[in-house]
């Protein structure tokens, strides 16, 4: 057995020791959720929704075939962060809910949250399948097993930890997630560049354009990946729920804020590598394989930190991913629509009984979808999804004559546009209407015309409107 198997296979059993250890102090379904969260608990959750599998082998997969603007992944999730914490953090936290469906009920009512939910969940699934895609391609290259094999020993693995603590479990193991993926990341970066002969080395193999230009994978992709993570960070149930559970607006605010600092620049690290992988390995034909493929051949026990700290970094994504699913599961469809008097002991069995679910639909699409697109490209269509869903939500808040019934109608309209535009791109080689005109710019687009114009056909009734905006307008004197 290798020393780099050796290395992640004990970090996998001390996440998942950490995991049932926080199963002690989750005996209801309000701490399974996440209440009165301080400052780094909301830090090393939050981190978790944006660095993940997509941060690691997923910018290597883009730093391998286009170099440093591979990073824009990262700046662009922490602008969308920052973004949240200057205008939504503290309006989200007045309105005394848990799930992003149920801020959208405050404003849209109860139609518009069970649909919000519905497309929320599968957003959830489909960013968590990007992870556990990423995973498996982790256990092929380090663990020598077959992806399927892996798919399903890592999936258990953190299945269990996350029903066995729930918030409280993923912020114990996501701080130790978050030590070992900036320690790993700086550590492989020294360590590589050295291997090939420095940053001088880099810039004599590889053309300026595309690997050393800020804007090498073209604008219109660093405008979409902005637009898409401004809009989806401010309906990002697993990034938002450690802000609500935060146990002030203050602190909710500071921990965003840090959040996203620690989040921008990770994506230069990992693009670097993806290019030194470019490096000394020009013929490597699968480019998701960079970043693990580069690791094994580093120093036996600096190659196998590393790669447990692209462990890491997938199950700190993955355990809040599921148990944001889970969480609108059980507070949105089972306890708003189907039993509004369900208990607490109840409501704890449902959310980990749905967030096993979760990850177990995570599981399964990761062994139907392995190879079918690039990780990136998956997470930010859910994105895509997320954003035009805010579109809206900002129209509700802000526009006094929309109407419930066309924002609901609107919700589907722009899912069902932005399946197509995907789905055109995966048939014909480019989006419709215009190479450019990405999903992200598309489902903006048709966000704000199907809402302003379903809005005036529909119309809406007096005092619809009422609950939101009397929360709005009151929302400065918040502080819980």
């Amino acid at each position: 057995m290798s020393l780099q198997l050796l290395i992640i296979l004990a970090y996998f059993a001390l996440t998942i020791a950490i995991g049932l250890y926080a199963r002690k102090k989750t005996s209801s379904a309000r701490s399974f959720h996440g209440a009165g969260l301080g400052v780094l608990m909301v830090v090393v959750v939050g981190v978790g929704e944006w660095l993940g599998g997509t941060s690691t082998t997923g910018i290597s997969e883009y730093g391998f075939i286009a170099g440093l603007s591979g990073a824009w992944y990262t700046i662009a999730n922490g602008i969308g962060v920052i973004v949240l914490a200057l205008f939504f953090a503290k309006l989200y936290r007045s309105l005394d809910t848990v799930t992003v469906p149920g801020i959208v009920e405050k404003f849209l009512g109860v139609n518009a949250r069970v649909v919000t939910s519905v497309l929320l969940i599968f957003v959830m699934i489909t960013v968590g399948t990007a992870q556990v895609i990423a995973a498996g391609t982790l256990g092929v290259s380090v663990l020598g097993l077959s992806y399927e094999t892996a798919v399903v020993i890592l999936g258990i693995g953190f299945i269990a930890y996350t029903l066995a603590g729930g918030m409280t479990a993923i912020g114990y193991t996501n701080l130790v997630h978050l030590i070992a993926m900036y320690g790993g990341a700086v550590l492989a970066v020294v360590f590589v560049l050295a291997d090939i002969g420095g940053l001088a080395s880099l810039k004599s193999h590889l053309p300026a354009q595309p690997y050393f230009s800020w804007t090498g994978i073209g604008w219109s992709h660093i405008s979409s990946w902005i637009i898409a993570s401004v809009l989806g960070a401010c309906t990002a149930q697993a990034g938002i729920q450690p802000i609500l559970a935060a146990k002030d607006v203050r602190v909710a605010q500071k921990g965003a804020f840090i959040t996203a600092f620690v989040v921008a620049p990770f994506g230069i690290l990992t693009a670097l590598l993806g290019m030194a992988a470019k490096v000394r390995f020009p013929e490597l034909a699968n480019a998701k394989l960079a970043l693990p493929t580069l690791m094994m051949h580093l120093n036996p026990a600096v190659g196998g930190i590393v790669l447990a700290s692209i462990m890491a970094a997938i199950l700190s994504t993955v355990a809040p991913i599921i148990l944001a699913a889970g969480t609108m599961f059980a507070k949105d469809l089972y306890q708003r629509l189907w039993y509004p008097e369900a208990g607490e002991k109840q409501l704890l069995l449902v959310s980990r009984i749905s967030t096993g679910a979760a990850g177990i639909a995570c599981l399964l699409l990761a062994l139907l979808m392995y190879g079918s697109t690039r990780i990136l490209d998956m997470v930010y269509f859910a994105y895509t999804i997320r954003g035009s869903l805010f579109v809206i939500l900002l129209f509700a808040i802000y526009w006094r004559k929309t109407s419930p019934q066309g924002a609901v109608y609107a919700m589907v309209i722009t899912a069902m546009a932005g399946f197509f535009w995907v789905f055109y791109k995966a048939k014909y080689g480019h989006f419709p209407v215009h190479p450019a005109f990405t999903e992200t710019y598309a489902a903006v687009v048709i966000a704000v015309i199907s809402t302003v114009v379903l809005s005036l056909i529909t119309g809406k009734t007096a005092g619809q409107h009422n609950a939101g905006v009397a929360t709005l307008n009151t929302a400065s004197g918040e502080d819980r």
